[in-house]
C-alpha cells in the first residue's frame, strides 16, 4: 500500500508543478517568445483543457478501470511535457500546454478517486490533507517523476475491476453528454477569453460562442437528467443542500485562489522589481502556508470527523487574506506582502480538500468518482474564468491609467508598452526607467490595476464564506467499502439505484 501511495503522490506532484511554477515564468516566456497575449494563454490553454477533461477521465476509469486510464494520463502528460520543453514558438507551447492540461486534469482527479476507492472517509481525510502538501514541493522535474509514478502504478495499483471490452465500453459512454459538456465548456470559456482581447465583446464571434455555449448547458442538463444511462455528471448530486453549498464554495475558492498564484508575480516583478526567480520565492509563503494548513486540517478531520467548521474557517481566512491584498501599493514593503500572503495562503489551503470530504460524505461509494469529477470540474471552471476575468480587469485598468501615465511625461514608446495586455509582457519595465517620476508612475499604474483585481477576488471570497454556512455536518465513517469498476458493476448500480448518507445538523 505504501508504494501505491507514493505513486499517487508523485502523479499529483507533476500535475501540481504545472499549476504553480509556470505563473512566475509567464512574463519572461511571453517576452522571450514575443507574444504579449501569450501571458494569458500559457495558463489559459492548460486550464481550459483541465476543466473540460476531468469528468471524461472519471467516466473512462469507471468503465475500463483506474489503472489503465491512470497510465494513459501519465503517458499523455509525459509526451506533452516534452513538447512544452522543446517549444520554439508560442503556438507550439500553447498546444503543449493544452495537452498538459488534459492530462493534468486526469491525474489530479484520478489520484483523488483512487484515494477514495482505497480508504474509508476518515482515512482519506488524512491522506488528502497530506496531498495538499504536495503543492508546496513543485520543481522542474516532470519527466523522470511521471515515469517513476507510471511504473509504480503499473506494479502496485490494485482496484477491483470486472473486465469490460473496448467496444462495450465505447457503446456505454454518454456520448451526447460528452459532446454537450465539451461544447458548453469550451465555447463559453473561449467566448470569455476572446472578448475584449482578440475581438470586441459585441462582435458576432464572441456573441455566437456565448449564446451557443449557454444553449448547450441546457442540452447537457437534459441529457444527464433524462437520456443518459450512465451520466457523465449525475444530476442527483445537486439535490442535497450540502452538495450545492460545497460546490459553490469550491467554485468561489477556485476563482479566488488561482489569482494569488497567477497574478501576484505580476505585482512582485513590476512593483517590487523582483526577478522571476525571486518572485517565485516570494510566492512560497502563500503556497507553503496553504500546504501546511491543508495537512493540519487533514489531521483534524481524521481525528475528529468534522469538516464543516474547517470550511467556515478557511473561507473566512480567504476573505480576510485577499482583502488585505487590496492595500498593496507602489510603496508596500516585502515583509508586509509576505505576511499578508500567509493569511491568504492559509485560507486557500484549508479549502482544497475539506469540501471534497463534505461531498463524499453525502454519496454512496459507487458515486464517489462522479462526485469527485463534478467537484473538480466546478473548481476548474472557477479557475479558468478567474484568469480570464483577472486579465480583463488588469488590461482595462491599465488602459484607464493612460491619462495618468501621459501626465507623468512618459514617452510614447514606453507608454505603448504599458498599454492594456502589453503591460503583462513588460512587467520589468518600471524598474528599468531612468526617470524616477516615470518609474513611480508606472509602478502606481500596475498597483492600481492589481488593486481592482483584488477587490473583485475579495468579493468572491466572501461569497465562498456565505455559501459555506449552508454546509451540513455528516458522520465520517471508518469502514471502507470496496470499489469495483467495470460495465457489469455499473449495470447493477443502475438497477439498484443510488442512496445517500443522512446529514446531521
Amino acid at each position: 500500500m505504501g508504494a501505491i501511495i507514493v505513486a499517487l503522490f508523485l502523479s499529483l506532484f507533476v500535475s501540481a508543478l504545472d499549476a504553480t511554477i509556470v505563473a512566475t515564468a509567464a512574463p519572461t516566456i511571453s517576452r522571450d517568445l514575443s507574444s504579449a497575449a501569450g501571458y494569458t494563454w500559457i495558463g489559459g490553454a492548460y486550464l481550459l483543457a483541465n476543466a473540460a477533461s476531468g469528468p471524461i477521465w472519471a467516466k473512462f476509469s469507471d468503465i475500463w478501470g483506474r489503472k489503465p486510464i491512470m497510465l494513459c494520463a501519465l503517458l499523455l502528460f509525459f509526451i506533452s511535457s516534452a513538447v512544452c520543453a522543446t517549444a520554439k514558438t508560442m503556438q507550439e507551447l500553447i498546444i503543449g500546454r493544452a495537452f498538459q492540461g488534459t492530462a493534468g486534469g486526469g491525474l489530479i482527479l484520478l489520484v483523488h478517486v483512487c484515494i477514495s476507492d482505497l480508504f474509508s472517509l476518515r482515512q482519506r481525510s488524512l491522506l488528502m490533507g497530506f496531498m495538499e502538501g504536495i503543492w508546496a514541493l513543485a520543481v522542474y522535474i516532470n519527466l523522470p517523476i511521471s515515469g517513476i509514478a507510471a511504473l509504480l502504478i503499473l506494479l502496485f495499483l490494485d482496484i477491483k475491476h470486472e473486465h469490460t471490452s473496448f467496444v462495450d465500453g465505447m457503446k456505454a459512454l454518454d456520448w451526447f453528454g460528452i459532446f454537450t459538456f465539451l461544447g458548453f465548456t469550451l465555447m463559453i470559456l473561449f467566448g470569455l477569453d476572446f472578448g475584449g482581447v482578440l475581438f470586441p465583446w459585441d462582435s458576432a464571434k464572441v456573441i455566437a460562442l456565448l449564446v451557443v455555449g449557454f444553449v448547450m448547458i441546457f442540452a447537457f442538463i437534459y441529457s444527464e437528467a433524462k437520456l443518459a444511462k450512465y451520466p457523465l455528471m449525475p444530476m442527483s448530486l445537486f439535490k442535497r443542500r450540502t452538495n450545492v453549498a460545497a460546490f459553490s464554495v469550491v467554485f468561489f475558492h477556485g476563482f479566488v485562489f488561482i489569482s494569488g498564484e497567477y497574478y501576484m508575480p505580476l505585482y512582485f516583478q513590476a512593483v517590487l522589481e523582483a526577478s522571476p526567480l525571486r518572485s517565485g520565492l516570494l510566492l512560497l509563503p502563500f503556497i507553503v502556508t496553504g500546504a501546511i494548513a491543508g495537512v493540519f486540517c487533514g489531521v483534524i478531520m481524521h481525528k475528529t470527523g468534522k469538516f464543516r467548521e474547517i470550511i467556515w474557517v478557511g473561507a473566512l481566512l480567504l476573505t480576510i487574506g485577499f482583502g488585505l491584498f487590496i492595500t498593496f501599493d507602489a510603496y508596500t514593503s516585502t515583509v508586509k506582502a509576505v505576511c499578508f500572503l500567509m493569511v491568504g495562503g492559509l485560507g486557500s489551503g484549508i479549502l482544497f480538500e475539506a469540501p471534497l470530504i463534505a461531498i463524499q460524505s453525502q454519496v454512496e461509494q459507487h458515486n464517489v468518482a462522479s462526485a469527485t469529477a463534478t467537484l473538480s470540474f466546478i473548481r476548474n471552471i472557477g479557475v479558468s474564468i478567474s484568469t480570464i476575468v483577472g486579465g480583463t480587469i488588469f488590461q482595462n485598468s491599465m488602459n484607464g491609467r493612460a491619462a495618468f501615465l501621459r501626465e507623468a511625461g512618459l514617452p510614447k514608446n514606453i507608454f505603448d508598452q504599458l498599454d492594456g495586455d502589453s503591460a503583462m509582457a513588460n512587467v520589468m519595465l518600471p524598474g528599468m526607467l531612468k526617470e524616477r517620476a516615470w518609474e513611480i508612475a508606472a509602478k502606481q499604474a500596475f498597483a492600481y490595476a492589481m488593486r481592482n483585481m483584488w477587490i473583485t477576488y475579495t468579493v468572491f471570497a466572501f461569497l465562498a464564506f456565505m455559501a459555506s454556512l449552508f454546509v451540513q455536518a455528516a458522520h465520517l465513517g471508518t469502514e471502507h467499502t470496496e470499489t469495483v469498476t467495470g460495465l457489469r458493476k455499473k449495470e447493477e448500480e443502475v438497477v439498484a439505484g443510488s442512496g445517500t448518507a443522512t446529514p446531521s445538523s
